[in-house]
């Protein structure tokens, strides 16, 4: 297995213990979570450096709700404990690596000190 199942006990040690994390926030009932599944597990068998999770959303209902799941599949990525994207819907496999590309190429010092200007206002 490629990802692993977080719950409310491994969630936010597993967000502060890994540089990138890329979590799936699905259910089984869901028809778009079950096209999405191959493409999240195969991009996350390529990019062993990224913590790949997801998250059952009928299982994890206090997880879904305190980062505002409205829809599913959505997709956050947290990256250094800041959450760069959570957002509904889901992306092709060429999508997820555009993605990772750009997760990964972005400098977080500079978005550490744009969140700090944010916070000053």
């Amino acid at each position: 297995m490629a990802y692993i199942d977080l719950t409310t006990k491994s969630f936010d040690e597993t967000l502060d213990n890994n540089e990138i994390v890329i979590i799936d926030f699905w259910a089984e009932w869901c028809g778009p979570c079950k096209q999405f599944a191959p493409i999240f597990e195969k991009v996350a068998e390529n990019n062993p450096d990224i913590t790949f999770a997801k998250v059952n959303t009928e299982e994890q209902q206090a997880l879904s709700g305190k980062y505002g799941v409205r829809s599913i599949p959505t997709l956050m990525v947290v990256r250094d404990g800041i959450i760069l994207l959570n957002q509904g819907g889901m992306l092709p496999e060429k999508g997820m690596n555009d993605l990772i590309a750009h997760i990964k190429g972005l400098d977080m010092d500079k978005i550490r000190k744009e969140m700090e200007e944010e916070d000053d206002e």
